[in-house]
């Protein structure tokens, strides 16, 4: 009797247990949407890295690959979390809500139900049950009394000064308690048969209210199969077609990657195949007008300047794309680059790897693909773009984007502050005008928006896209 109280709290243990499965599903869905938006971070940020960078050809195209089956992997988890949410969650919700209805009073109404269909049943077979305890527990008093007698009975024999009177109202007793022992014993028996012929009535009863919970209970078993069951398949993109496309794509573009082609392509537009820019004569022109570079300043040299170079040969289709290092000129710079390490640990750190690009250096390597090289140069050993130190090309004298007269819209990297009258000082994002490309001390002639004009490191700056 009473024991049917772990049955009726399975009730309430399944609603809880809907609120539990709501709520791990959207612990996942907010894991699949973080995962998301970190793949299309991650490719927009190396998407951007890789096209500045000095890579090229073909194999430029494969590792940007990487980038494009980042996007669609990230869109599909973003399908898996809405489908968790708009689909999984809102079954579970709905279904809860159907299945168990709430009182005015607190609990809800199937728990009430089968707590009284359990009463119900029980209690004939319970107050019988009580009937029971009650003989049982009369039955065993009239015993304990009959035994008492007995003994005081016995004891009064072997006493000398117990009269007649006496001893025989002691035998009185005895028989008086056995006529309430066989009584007793027969009320007991009775009421213990009665409660053995309204046991069957009982389980039965008991039965019939029990079924009607385990088939409640088995519906939210079922039905937590079956919403599993979907959440697998949304989770499982093996067996999605597009998932599979992905990667046969990045696999067909890799594979396309050719490196006898990006080696055509580099001869043809950076090497000895390339459109040649060969100085012509010119009439000198009095409007000729240009700034002392920051080596004229500091030595004087007499030089002819070439102005007004005519390309020959047809424009490079594509921009140009340099070797993969550049001797930077400023410690500073340099250790600023070295201080960076872009596979650093994000939680020793506390920061994200977007923060660190956002605070650091934002570029691969040291330059950039369209970044301009110096035309001015000289056959002394130390300023030879030919010599043995600038061997990859960086200072290559035939480049053509170094026209004096090209104004480029520029960023600053970091904070300058000018060491003479002539040189600019900004701070890091700062915009400017690059006047004129870089000598070969590494400085640019520009422009701030305030109409100042001077001399800055061209490595403190980068192009603006």
């Amino acid at each position: 009797v009473g024991n049917y109280k772990r049955t009726v709290k399975r009730i309430d243990d399944g609603h809880r247990l809907c609120n539990d499965l709501m709520n791990c599903i959207h612990e996942r869905a907010r894991i699949e949407k973080v995962y998301a938006q970190q793949l299309t971070e991650w490719a927009k940020r190396w998407k951007q890295l890789v096209e500045k960078g000095p890579q090229y050809g073909t194999v430029e195209r494969a590792w940007c690959a990487f980038m494009s089956e980042a996007e669609k992997v990230s869109e599909l988890h973003l399908e898996v979390k809405g489908s968790l949410m708009n689909e999984d969650f809102e079954k579970i919700k709905n279904w809860q809500k159907e299945a168990f209805h709430k009182q005015m009073m607190g609990g809800f109404k199937e728990t009430k139900e089968a707590e009284d269909g359990f009463r119900k049943a029980q209690k004939p077979w319970a107050k019988k049950l009580k009937e029971v305890e009650a003989a049982k527990k009369a039955y065993h008093a009239a015993c304990k009394e009959e035994k008492l007698a007995v003994s005081r009975e016995t004891n009064s024999k072997a006493d000398p000064a117990l009269n007649p009177e006496q001893l025989k109202k002691l035998q009185d007793k005895v028989e008086r308690s056995k006529q309430d022992v066989l009584k007793t014993k027969e009320k007991y028996e009775k009421s213990l048969k009665e409660l053995d012929n309204a046991t069957p009535q009982y389980m039965e009863n008991m039965e019939q209210v029990f079924e009607q919970c385990q088939q409640f209970e088995e519906k939210r078993l079922r039905f937590f199969r079956e919403v599993l069951l979907e959440v697998q398949k949304h989770l499982d993109l093996s067996n999605v077609a597009s998932y599979k496309n992905i990667y046969r794509e990045l696999e067909q573009n890799i594979k396309t990657a050719d490196a006898v082609e990006d080696l055509r392509w580099f001869r043809a537009n950076q090497g000895p195949g390339m459109s040649m820019n060969w100085p012509q004569f010119e009439e000198w022109s009095a409007d000729l007008n240009r700034t002392l570079s920051r080596r004229e300043k500091k030595k004087a040299s007499d030089g002819v300047t070439l102005t007004g170079i005519n390309q020959t040969g047809d424009q490079v289709s594509q921009p140009n794309k340099h070797s993969s290092s550049l001797s930077v000129q400023s410690n500073t710079v340099q250790s600023v680059q070295s201080s960076y390490n872009p596979f650093e640990d994000e939680e020793d750190t506390g920061s994200t790897v977007s923060e660190k690009e956002d605070n650091k250096i934002k570029n691969v390597s040291s330059y950039e693909k369209n970044q301009s090289y110096p035309t001015d140069w000289s056959d002394e050993e130390s300023n030879n773009p030919f010599s043995s130190t600038d061997a990859n090309g960086d200072t290559n004298p035939f480049d053509e984007d170094t026209s004096p007269a090209m104004e480029v819209r520029v960023r600053a990297l970091y904070d300058y502050e000018g060491q003479e009258q002539d040189e600019l000082s900004f701070k890091a994002g700062d915009e400017l005008t690059k006047m004129e490309n870089e000598d070969e001390q590494g400085w640019c002639k520009g422009r701030l928006d305030n109409g100042q004009v001077g001399l800055y490191p061209a490595n403190y700056v980068e192009p603006i896209q």
